[in-house]
């Protein structure tokens, strides 16, 4: 007689559920957007109503002054009267604000070039130097960022002193009897050329700190390996150093073509936008129009045209930059 032994495997004990915690007065359950609540939105609430307030509003502020026939008389008794886009045709028509127009992308081409090459060196040669060199540098760098845009224009100022400037004084002595009691800013050249001096030493340190960093994220071994292959300095360059830090090479282009678009400060304190109109870009121009005449209509009009230009200058280069990339990937 054979026996059929059943093995049964030992179940196991029926689960039973977890208690809820209870929920008392001092704990509240989830809510429905995630258990934060409404929180979140006071807390950044703040920073939203001041940026509201110091951008969005002056902008808002600026795009209505420039629809209005908006004098000094206006700006006193307040009752300014709706002109539709007649400030634009007038500003459009003048042939002086395309001059102005010119030189605005004139001044900001010649610097934003000189600054990314001169920061591309810098980067490059900080990257080769020892500890304490690197140091040195950086730490200078960081000394002339810091200088405040005032007290660095008041230095340049003093530098091209045409009785007290030391640059008058070297030249001199170097045999160059033409230099001697110069007025850089009589000339309108010369004064160009000192503000894009002053804006590139002034743009140099930020820009070379920033591709610096990036060029800290190319690996050592893509150098090793190219230099195996027998690969120049430029064509590793060309082909590995620029490729990995190319984000933010392009981000800091944008950047500098922003902050020297909008330059004021420098040239309002140097030459007031002269000699003549030598020196006058946009931002200058739109100052002159609003003080000089009281024509702050046309003050803000020539300010809204130049955001308009400033932001169709980023969205060619971005489409751009955007175009380059897909076509990479």
């Amino acid at each position: 007689m054979s026996a059929v032994r059943e093995q049964t495997a030992p179940h196991p004990p029926p689960s039973t559920p977890r208690p809820r915690r209870a929920t008392g007065p001092g704990r509240r359950g989830p809510s429905k957007d995630g258990g934060h609540g409404i929180w979140p939105y006071v807390l950044i609430a703040p920073a939203v109503l001041g940026t509201l307030y110091l951008l969005v509003y002056p902008l808002g502020r600026a795009v209505v002054i420039s629809l209005q026939d908006f004098g000094l008389r206006q700006l006193i008794l307040g009752d300014a009267k709706f002109v539709g886009l007649e400030n634009y045709g007038t500003l459009l028509g003048d042939s002086r604000f395309w001059e102005v127009v010119r030189r605005t992308f004139l001044f900001m081409a010649v610097n934003v070039v000189l600054i990314m090459v001169l920061s591309t060196l810098v980067a490059l040669m900080i990257e080769r130097l020892g500890r304490f060199g690197r140091t040195a540098v950086l730490s200078s760098l960081v000394l002339t960022w810091a200088m405040p845009v005032i007290a660095a224009t008041t230095v340049f100022q003093w530098l091209f002193h045409s009785e007290f400037g030391i640059v008058n004084e070297v030249l001199t002595d170097l045999g160059f009897t033409s230099f001697d009691r110069y007025a850089w800013f009589a000339h309108g050249p010369a004064a160009f050329a000192i503000l894009v001096a002053l804006i590139v030493w002034q743009s140099v340190p930020f820009a070379a700190i920033t591709l610096y960093s990036a060029l800290t994220t190319v690996p050592a071994e893509l150098y090793e390996s190219a230099r195996l292959d027998g690969a120049s300095g430029l064509r590793i360059f060309r082909s590995i150093t620029f490729p990995v830090v190319r984000p933010i090479f392009l981000l800091v282009i944008s950047l500098e073509v922003i902050w020297t678009f909008k330059a004021f400060v420098q040239i309002w304190v140097m030459t007031n936008g002269g000699p003549g109109d030598a020196t006058t870009i946009l931002p200058v121009y739109a100052v002159q129009t609003a003080l000089s005449s009281q024509r702050y209509d046309l003050g803000s009009a020539a300010s809204m045209v130049t955001v308009v230009l400033m932001s169709g200058v980023l969205a060619f280069y971005f489409r751009q930059m955007f175009r380059q990339e897909d076509e990479l990937a």
